[in-house]
């Protein structure tokens, strides 16, 4: 068989898309040795990190040439048995599709994007799924919100969780925080959020909380570090940040490699998660599996992939916030369990795990196009 995978969230810092992506083809290298996989990338310091078995081709950056022309043509040439993407499918293409969508925020809270963004993934992720032999998303929440929206066959639609990299490992809190402020001049006690520096995220809403909290309990050393890119809506938070009245106490550390951030989640004391809407939300998982106790928002998938091993809270309700945060501080016992709980639940997930269904997908599919079963044998594991 022959599977091409359009990877071309790798080295743009597209967040949960890259993660997703990344750790996809490297599991379908170690599980699949027999089938032929083509990658195609858009950043030259993409290619390092395509699986040396894989056939890397280089397509354009700029959407509307790689969905328009380049995709379209590399398939075309290398005729592939199936082609799996990430939101969008390459128009005029003949190959069969699997396309993972992790949400449809875009569709349910369009106003945490500019306009034209809105409109033209509610125009392209529309057409794509319905040409799409399968979809894929990474919760039951966003399975369900998909099926409601494009009102596809049940059947048709396939939930497989996301998983944490092993670089996300509990490592010795002084070490962790010995580094953090080697590399980033950070010595104090703090709390975390990773997420980047957009309207979902809640950022504006963490902010407020965060400064109600130390206007309470003034004896709190703790600062507040937010990872994370910027984005179009930065300015807006970084000027909340400036008037909330604790900006000597809020710390914007920008985008962080992997290798920085599992320092980050080990050194912090408590990691905090209030975004709006999450089709998955990776980062509660990272965090647990550095040991680290979470408070996360009970909305959208964020319940369901904490499944009770997390304080969980209302995202519109400031109060709700700094309760859940002052009592993880100030409960070590409380705050233990959850590190402990955690551990337990992020270990439930793995890559392998993914790209295994993954893999059981992409089989079904083309056994489905050539309508003879008995000529496609499944994935060999070895």
């Amino acid at each position: 068989m022959h599977f091409a995978v359009d990877a071309h969230a790798i080295g743009r810092k597209l967040t949960g898309n890259e993660v997703y992506v990344r750790n996809l083809l490297s599991n379908l290298a170690l599980l699949d040795k027999v089938s032929t996989f083509t990658a195609f990338y858009s950043v030259p310091e993409a290619a390092h990190a395509i699986p040396d078995r894989f056939k890397a081709c280089r397509v354009s950056s700029n959407p509307f040439v790689r969905l328009g022309f380049d995709l379209p043509r590399r398939v075309l040439q290398g005729r592939p048995d199936l082609l799996h993407v990430q939101y969008t499918a390459p128009l005029f293409c003949d190959a069969r599709t699997v396309v993972s969508v992790h949400d449809v925020s875009f569709l349910e809270r369009p106003e945490y994007f500019r306009k034209s963004r809105a409109l033209q993934l509610s125009m392209t992720v529309g057409q794509t799924v319905r040409r799409a032999a399968r979809v894929l998303t990474p919760s039951e929440y966003s399975r369900e919100r998909v099926i409601h929206h494009y009102g596809l066959p049940e059947e048709k639609v396939v939930t497989i969780p996301m998983a944490v990299s092993p670089v996300f490992r509990p490592i010795q809190k002084e070490i962790a925080a010995a580094r953090i402020a080697r590399s980033y001049g950070l010595t104090q006690p703090f709390l975390l959020h990773v997420g980047e520096l957009q309207p979902r995220k809640n950022h504006l809403g963490l902010i407020a909380a965060y400064a109600s909290l130390i206007r309470s309990f003034p004896n709190f050393p703790h600062h507040l570090v937010m990872v994370g890119k910027d984005s179009w809506y930065s300015d807006q938070i970084r000027q909340a940040a400036k008037a909330s009245g604790v900006a000597d106490r809020l710390h914007f550390a920008g985008f962080v490699p992997d290798e920085d951030l599992v320092n980050f989640y080990n050194a912090c004391d408590l990691f905090v998660f209030p975004s709006y809407y999450e089709g998955f939300g990776i980062p509660i998982l990272e965090a647990m599996a550095c040991g680290c106790a979470v408070a996360c928002s009970h909305t959208s998938a964020m319940a369901e992939v904490a499944n009770g091993t997390a304080i969980l809270f209302n995202p519109e309700s400031r109060g709700e916030v700094v309760r859940a945060i002052r009592d993880l501080l100030l409960d070590g016992d409380l705050r233990a369990r959850l590190e402990r709980m955690g551990l337990q639940r992020a270990a439930q997930f793995t890559w392998q795990n993914t790209a295994s269904k993954t893999l059981d997908v992409y089989y079904d599919v083309v056994r489905e196009q050539v309508r003879a079963p008995a000529l496609v044998d499944g994935p060999k594991v070895l």
